[in-house]
């Protein structure tokens, strides 16, 4: 998990990673490849999706067909099955397959934002302030999913200003400040650390 104030560069590191901003220094390398060159559909080929701050649905489009967006560079018939898998792990889209995405509220939207970049089958998961804008329980449901996904292996970068919810459940957490990394170690123990306390925590 990455957590920090507004305007530290959490936002911006994620689009640099996923390849909509250009890397202004250094290099970026995913399974020990160098990538920093590399378009951001490569990217996703090779095995990286980014769920944006602010959902990004495909308003005008049904639910199904904002899912097989997400399975563009699958085999049709691996994406049938992966279908299957977003509608077990999201029973709600399912249950409203067929409406135009823009019908749901902002806690399905997210739900479908994330469903549509897990039909990608990515290996690292890029997500941007999921919690924003939404009421307590739907936060609560979505954590719970990316804790569920988490526990399936998947490697997940996750944003959030929400730092006690993100770092409750992460591996490894970071502080970023004027983007620059100045604190790093277990979740669980950066939430006992005196200075996110006081600056992420209101403690």
């Amino acid at each position: 998990a990455l957590v920090g104030a507004n305007g530290a560069g959490k936002t911006t590191l994620l689009r640099t990673l996923s390849g909509v901003q250009p890397a202004s220094a250094g290099s970026i390398h995913l399974r020990g490849v160098a990538i920093t060159g590399v378009s951001p559909d490569r990217r996703v080929r090779a095995g990286m999706c980014q769920v944006p701050e602010g959902r990004q649905v495909f308003s005008p489009m049904t639910i199904e067909d904002n899912l097989r967006m997400g399975a563009f560079t699958r085999p049709k018939g691996e994406a049938e099955a992966d279908l299957e898998k977003m509608y077990g792990l999201f029973p709600i889209l399912r249950e409203k397959r067929k409406l135009l995405a823009g019908t749901l509220s902002g806690g399905q939207q997210q739900m479908l934002a994330m469903a549509r970049a897990l039909m990608g089958r990515p290996e690292l998961l890029l997500l941007d302030e999921p919690s924003m804008g939404l009421a307590p329980l739907l936060i609560a449901e979505i954590f719970r999913i990316v804790k569920s996904l988490r526990d399936q292996g998947i490697t997940i970068l996750l944003v959030e200003q929400n730092a006690h919810a993100a770092l409750s459940i992460a591996d490894v957490g970071y502080v970023i400040e004027s983007g620059a990394i100045t604190l790093s170690g277990p979740g669980p123990e950066l939430l006992n650390n005196k200075t996110v306390q006081s600056a992420y925590l209101g403690m």
